[in-house]
């Protein structure tokens, strides 16, 4: 199916759904890109969170995590602190940046609250963007004109909820993937837009989350330009369709990290035999 046109001589105006008192890194990174792109107008961002204080984080990734909150919290902090020293003016150029989209940041308990999605209704988006947001009901993600899109760094239908790099990680894939869907009324089973993958091999899970981060943005860029242009096309999903992935436990990362050495020891013995005697 081909997108409905947009008004070609102007930018198409967006407005996106987040959640979480604290954005990611590469929410943030998106918000500036939309922010910056000739062709986007980024008409508003609603994050559903109580605050956006470091308290408020604290509370909602205790809610989300348990007893792996104070671990990830901290690092999460050791992050942020090493962004701040090592990466000084990158970081400076982003928080000028949300500074300049302070009017249009807004921190609610409650994304489908009637006043918010009043608010929406008058900013009259063309295109909805998800990134990291709560399910989202259909009476939010169908009032913008041209529907909405979301971000999903897994490929479906094989692995749809949360944390699926981990899991396909976890479960010794070739390849992590990233989606850009359309949402629907299901949990990550929209007709796909856009899709990549990157290499998993033997490069740790941080690496492999940034590089698929980053392609997920030039992706979800790429999407938005099509629909404004006309030219996205929406194909709908095929294939085994996987469980539905949850959080990791403390349990499923201790056994992460013992298939990792234990397939680094298998790769390392195997390049051992492969190498010819001298």
């Amino acid at each position: 199916m081909t997108a409905t046109h947009h008004e070609s001589g102007r930018p198409i105006q967006v407005v996106l759904f987040g959640s979480g008192p604290k954005l990611n890194q590469d929410v943030k990174e998106f918000l500036c890109r939309l922010e910056d792109h000739p062709d986007i107008t980024l008409a508003g961002a609603y994050f559903q969170a109580k605050s956006s204080t470091w308290g408020a984080a604290a509370e909602d990734l205790w809610r989300r995590r348990r007893l792996l909150a104070p671990p990830l919290l901290c690092l999460e902090l050791l992050n942020a602190t090493t962004r701040a020293v090592f990466h000084r003016r990158a970081e400076m150029r982003v928080r000028a940046k949300l500074a300049r989209l302070v009017d249009r940041m807004h921190f609610v308990p409650d994304v489908h609250a009637p006043a918010v999605l009043d608010e929406i209704g008058l900013l009259k988006p063309d295109l909805g963007l998800v990134y990291g947001s709560p399910i989202l009901k259909p009476v939010l993600f169908e009032k913008p004109r041209l529907g909405t899109l979301g971000i999903h760094h897994g490929k479906v239908p094989e692995y749809r909820g949360n944390k699926t790099t981990f899991w396909a990680m976890y479960n010794g894939e070739p390849f992590a993937g990233v989606t850009i869907q359309q949402l629907n009324a299901g949990l990550d089973t929209g007709s796909i837009v856009k899709e990549g993958q990157v290499p998993i091999g033997r490069r740790s899970q941080r690496t492999v989350r940034r590089e698929l981060e980053a392609l997920g943005l030039d992706l979800y860029l790429q999407a938005i330009v099509d629909v404004k242009d006309g030219r996205a096309t929406y194909r709908p999903q095929t294939g085994r369709k996987g469980k539905l992935y949850r959080n990791p436990r403390f349990l499923d990362l201790v056994s992460f990290w013992r298939r990792q050495v234990k397939r680094h020891l298998s790769w390392r013995d195997a390049n051992t035999m492969s190498r010819p005697a001298s």
